[in-house]
């Protein structure tokens, strides 16, 4: 590989962490929306006996896009869930090697055989247009079935962008993949 093409590559995953960068710091926000919607479902229901199913629906579809939509923002980060036996002790060559074969071999499969599989599933959802079963509830259930959809887009993305790196650091490129530091403000 060439150290062109390397860099080149480094370039476009750059551009795919500042949008998974982006699309995570946005739906981090969703937590304060949900505990503020969260206090007015308790009040409601507590203090005046209302219910507000379409606000509960409210908190369960933005308690989605927070998890599927800050994935690929953890993984970026380096924040996600690790089997860590060997690798604290490598180098940063040994690490990207690993993640590397990780990302190959476990991360694009995973992310593909979920998109292959949740396809028909979401595609059907907007076809029929489905709404909730629930009285009162949300007309969008298919909208909030295609959240799936961003989390395999993400990942995808995030998964090339990883790879794109530790190519770099084993190309001799780059010193390391990983962020400088995991300590990152909203």
């Amino acid at each position: 590989m060439t150290q062109r093409f390397l860099s080149a590559g480094l370039g476009l995953a750059r551009h795919i962490d500042r949008g998974t960068s982006l699309l995570g710091r946005a739906v981090a926000w969703l937590t304060l929306l949900m505990v503020l919607l969260t206090c007015a479902v308790v009040l409601l229901r507590y203090g005046f006996s209302i219910g507000a199913t379409a606000t509960q629906e409210v908190i369960l579809y933005a308690h989605s896009l927070v998890f599927l939509g800050a994935a690929a923002w953890a993984l970026q980060r380096d924040a996600h869930v690790r089997v860590d036996i060997f690798y604290r002790r490598m180098g940063n060559r040994g690490k990207a090697l690993i993640d590397l074969l990780g990302s190959l071999l476990f991360l694009l499969p995973m992310c593909l055989f979920l998109a292959w599989n949740c396809w028909d599933y979401v595609a059907m959802s907007w076809q029929r247009q489905e709404r909730s079963a629930d009285a009162g509830g949300l007309a969008w259930v298919y909208v909030h079935k295609s959240f799936i959809l961003l989390l395999v887009a993400s990942l995808l993305l995030q998964g090339l962008a990883q790879v794109l790196k530790t190519l770099a650091v084993l190309g001799g490129v780059s010193s390391t993949h990983l962020p400088t530091s995991h300590e990152e403000h909203l």
